[in-house]
């Protein structure tokens, strides 16, 4: 289906059907599969001749999904996993070993951050973390171990934008790998495999499900690098998609880019309000000029993207009270939802971090997440409007 545009070929790709000619993909609920003869199931399981074996190896619906999330990525080969956080480990420890050495940029998820800076160092991988805009820092950090480099761009929570193309050649100069996390992006804004990256990370909790309603999560890659790093240790470690929610983020793919660019545009809007608000002291969002990284932003990305941070007079009782104020806009800590989302990552995605960490980071008391959703923007911004009069 190539020669379609890419909003045609997420509700088609990948498709297979049943005898009975459904309309929608069809839901295999199923843990195992029935061979024709012992001889069939042996020459499978050998590889000898293609079929599914088990769900927790391969499943026809997440197959699908995979399928298509790969056209939509541009990449040559997909795994799908139980969450995003399961696509990370299996990419960053099928990739790394006792032994070897990992750089990563500083400003990463708490979850993401545990994986790098505790998890990995209990198994024998040596973590440096670095300013990721700096590229003498991603230089300056590399060893003869270096085997991978990871980043988040745009970085949870603060927009944080780095600049892939430039980091991929750091790594590749030496021998390493760049893993790079981009579900604050998605696919639709941003293509980190076309700009140098050998391996993109999404969590489809965010923007391709979208709705709140499941988990599930991705890796793409070329085949020899998800058959290599990827498929054994999921595989083995039982990180596998359920079909179920494998459906359902396959309906979401359908509308995404619908939504990811009525959602820009909402946080686009949100932030020009901000950056004039005299309560504000600080906004991070890459669509708007007074990004930090900006100018990277606009060649890497093709649109700001849906979330945005803004930091507030008042520290956390200012923040608490704004979050509180809210009616239309739901306190939680996810994005990439149709329903318009905050929260305060001092005290949520990034608690565990140290007050020395998160300031590193910029990940200040007074600071706020927020995720555009598909509200009316006039609607969004009487209700901040109203929540940062009860913080003054």
């Amino acid at each position: 289906m190539n020669t379609y545009h890419l909003e045609s070929r997420m509700i088609h790709e990948g498709t297979v059907r049943s005898q009975f000619g459904e309309t929608s993909e069809a839901m295999f609920l199923t843990q195992g599969y029935v061979y024709e003869s012992m001889e069939q199931a042996e020459a499978r399981f050998k590889g000898e001749v293609p079929g599914f074996l088990y769900s927790r190896y391969g499943n026809p619906t997440v197959d699908m999904f995979e399928k298509r999330f790969a056209a939509l990525e541009g990449a040559e080969c997909a795994h799908a996993t139980a969450s995003g956080m399961a696509a990370v480990a299996a990419a960053l420890m099928g990739l790394c070993k006792a032994g070897d050495h990992l750089v990563s940029s500083r400003t990463l998820f708490g979850s993401c951050g545990y994986i790098v800076s505790e998890l990995l160092p209990r198994f024998g991988v040596e973590t440096t973390l670095v300013d990721g805009t700096n590229l003498e820092e991603w230089r300056a950090a590399v060893r003869p171990n270096t085997k991978c480099f990871f980043m988040e761009t745009p970085g949870n929570p603060t927009t944080e934008i780095i600049d892939i193309a430039a980091v991929a050649k750091i790594a590749h100069a030496v021998g390493a790998k760049l893993v790079v996390d981009s579900a604050m992006a998605t696919p639709v804004l941003q293509k980190p495999l076309a700009l140098g990256a050998d391996c993109v990370i999404y969590s489809a909790t965010k923007h391709v499900d979208g709705q709140g309603r499941c988990l599930g999560g991705i890796v793409l890659a070329s085949k020899e690098f998800i058959d290599t790093h990827v498929r054994t240790i999921i595989r083995h470690t039982g990180g596998s998609l359920s079909p179920f929610n494998a459906w359902v983020l396959l309906k979401g793919l359908e509308t995404m880019h619908i939504r990811v660019e009525r959602q820009t545009a909402t946080a686009g809007t949100i932030a020009h309000m901000l950056v004039a608000h005299p309560q504000v002291t600080r906004i991070f969002y890459p669509g708007h000029p007074s990004h930090p990284q900006y100018a990277i932003a606009q060649q890497q990305m093709s649109g700001g993207g849906t979330v945005l941070a803004f930091e507030i007079e008042g520290g956390k009782p200012a923040s608490f009270k704004l979050g509180n104020a809210l009616k239309l806009i739901k306190i939680s800590n996810n994005f990439g939802d149709a329903k318009s989302i905050i929260t305060h990552p001092a005290t949520t995605t990034h608690h565990r971090y140290t007050p020395e960490a998160r300031a590193q980071m910029g990940v200040s008391d007074g600071l706020l997440r927020f995720s555009a959703g598909l509200e009316h923007a006039d609607d969004l911004m009487a209700d901040l409007e109203q929540g940062l009069k009860a913080a003054r």
